[in-house]
């Protein structure tokens, strides 16, 4: 899969979220990169500021990132739609993360 068409799919991901949610979503940027150099086998990665720990004084920080890892989940996908529901699970997690819901929350209810 070439890299413009796996980050066809990041943002296909993002157009099914609910705008309700995408509305809320602030000082936040997506990317995709091929691997984590510190974590290889991670497939994103939110690193931020959950919305639900910012106060009064939250300002002037950079946006928040969600990183979507193209290279493991490829490598673990063997066929287009697996890669498809991958993106779709990994992209929703780690939004997830920046509404500050937890990995145990996530993985106890299907977005693992």
């Amino acid at each position: 899969m070439s890299d413009d068409e796996f980050d066809g799919l990041v943002s296909d991901a993002l157009d099914t979220i609910p705008s309700e949610l995408t509305d809320e979503m602030n000082n936040v940027v997506i990317l995709v990169e091929p691997r984590n150099p510190e974590e290889p086998d991670i497939l994103g990665l939110y690193q931020g500021i959950a919305l639900t720990l910012r106060d009064h004084d939250y300002g002037g920080y950079l946006p928040d990132t969600i990183t979507i890892y193209r290279e493991p989940i490829l490598a673990m996908c063997d066929s287009r739609e697996e890669v498809v529901h991958e993106v779709a699970v990994t992209v929703m997690h780690e939004i997830a993360h920046h509404f500050g819901i937890d990995d145990e929350w996530l993985h106890a209810n299907g977005w693992g």
